[in-house]
């Protein structure tokens, strides 16, 4: 295990949950490209196989942001009464059919994607991480991944991001920032 993640582990240990809940909710946040699914990945390995919730079960190319109440009602208020969060997932292709996730209440869960730590989650975090990344290499990750088809939405989606972050600088408000460009939890 990397230093980063036995420090992440050893940080969220020490910490208990939000009053009257029992799962410890981990955001990992950041733009797109820069990471998070990676770092979540190996986080929940490390955490006994915790269940990630991604944001991008949520958000859509035509609603990268504003999709957050969803998130509350169907996942975090579940979670912090106990009870099992169960939500249908956004439908990112035309030809899609619906699909409906289900995530347990645990000791530990992973709020992963962009916006992860935004004000209105806080309530409900116990820890929460920021990503940064250069946005060159954030945009190559994505096209490497969705197409090079998709750079025009990639472009767009990271200006509504670039919004985002001006606006709310979700990484003055985290408990840890982490360069994603340097492979520190690989």
């Amino acid at each position: 295990m990397t230093d980063v993640l036995s420090r992440i582990i050893d940080d969220v240990r020490a910490k208990t949950p939000p009053r009257g809940m029992t799962t410890r909710i981990i955001a990992i946040d950041g733009p797109g490209g820069s990471g998070k699914t990676t770092l979540a990945d190996r986080l929940s390995r490390e955490l006994a196989g915790a269940p990630i919730l991604h944001t991008d079960d949520f958000a859509s190319w035509e609603n990268p942001i504003n999709w957050w109440p969803r998130v509350i009602a169907e996942a975090l208020e579940p979670l912090a009464r106990n009870e099992l969060a169960r939500f249908r997932r956004s439908e990112w292709e035309q030809k899609q059919q619906e699909q409906w996730s289900e995530v347990a209440p645990s000791e530990f869960v992973i709020l992963e994607g962009v916006t992860a730590s935004r004000d209105a989650f806080r309530p409900f975090l116990t820890y929460s991480i920021w990503i940064e990344t250069p946005r060159d290499l954030r945009l190559r990750r994505g096209i490497e991944r969705d197409g090079e088809e998709l750079r025009a939405q990639w472009e767009e989606w990271m200006a509504e991001e670039d919004q985002y972050v001006a606006r709310a600088k979700p990484h003055e408000n985290v408990d840890l920032v982490l360069r994603g460009d340097k492979d520190l939890w690989t």
